[in-house]
């Protein structure tokens, strides 16, 4: 599979190597703004990697609790400008139209954070978020075998060393989708908003992988998308886990080789530990 359009540039540089200097061409990924209207109203501009722009702002809207239901996405554009590259998606609602004193900020997520400059904390967490379905068991041999799945489609990771990524897994291991971005949480929105688009929410019977850590914007976005099992190859952060917790979700972190720890809802990938 190759990388998306537009997300990879080439620069040149100066490489130090054991006391050797040369100039050689490198592999960068690129990061650009994206836009996205209602209309002709802007909510919200994010720093992102270009490619599944339209799964992304459809994504964003559905894990940010902007829109409730699939069938409000009546449309989706994206106006391609010089060199087939836009940074604007406008997306058009259907019903009664979209009440935007519902919006407590202006939407601004920097790539490192995906609920930067958010009113608080509360007004995330107040959405209606239901627990995942509790019933869903994953072997912890499957877990193991993740991370090796979602490194072997990083396209772009591989070319630049530079983005993060987000899979989704049946619980078999089978992977079924991946995506990459600057950010980690842009990168789960493109995975909702794929999933959104297929009609395939809620994603009750799958897992979703991260690299790097598992901030509260990740919990936060998965349980808006219905997964039950959250695993990354880092650290959660106290308020993911807290989160977690709070919905019964099973958050897993430092996935790699043959060991993770479980921060909440173990239940559904090993039994209580002895004693």
């Amino acid at each position: 599979m190759r990388p998306p359009q537009h997300s990879i540039e080439l620069t040149q540089v100066t490489e130090w190597q054991d006391g050797a200097v040369r100039s050689v061409t490198d592999s960068i990924a690129v990061e650009e703004p994206l836009e996205i209207r209602i209309g002709d109203k802007p909510i919200t501009v994010t720093m992102r990697t270009p490619g599944h722009d339209k799964e992304l702002a459809a994504g964003f809207l559905w894990s940010e609790g902007l829109i409730e239901s699939p069938d409000q996405l009546a449309a989706l554009h994206q106006e391609k400008g010089p060199g087939a590259k836009s940074n604007l998606v406008e997306i058009g609602l259907s019903g009664d139209g979209f009440e935007f004193g519902r919006l407590q900020r202006n939407f601004y997520a920097a790539s490192s954070c995906g609920i930067c400059g958010k009113a608080s904390i509360e007004s995330i967490r107040v959405r209606g978020l239901r627990p995942p379905d509790p019933d869903l068991k994953v072997d912890p041999e499957v877990l193991c075998g993740l991370p090796g799945l979602l490194r072997g489609e990083q396209q772009v990771f591989g070319r630049t060393g530079g983005l993060h990524a987000a899979a989704l897994f049946e619980s078999t291991g089978k992977m079924i989708a991946v995506r990459e971005d600057i950010g980690r949480h842009n990168a789960v929105d493109k995975i909702v908003g794929w999933a959104l688009l297929a009609g395939m929410l809620p994603l009750s019977h799958h897992v979703c992988m991260v690299s790097g850590r598992g901030g509260f914007e990740i919990v936060q976005k998965t349980l808006a998308a219905g997964i039950p099992v959250v695993a990354s190859v880092s650290a959660p952060s106290s308020l993911a886990v807290k989160l977690a917790r709070e919905f019964n979700q099973t958050l897993i972190g430092f996935l790699r080789e043959r060991r993770f720890v479980v921060y909440a809802g173990q239940s559904r990938c090993m039994p209580k530990p002895r004693d």
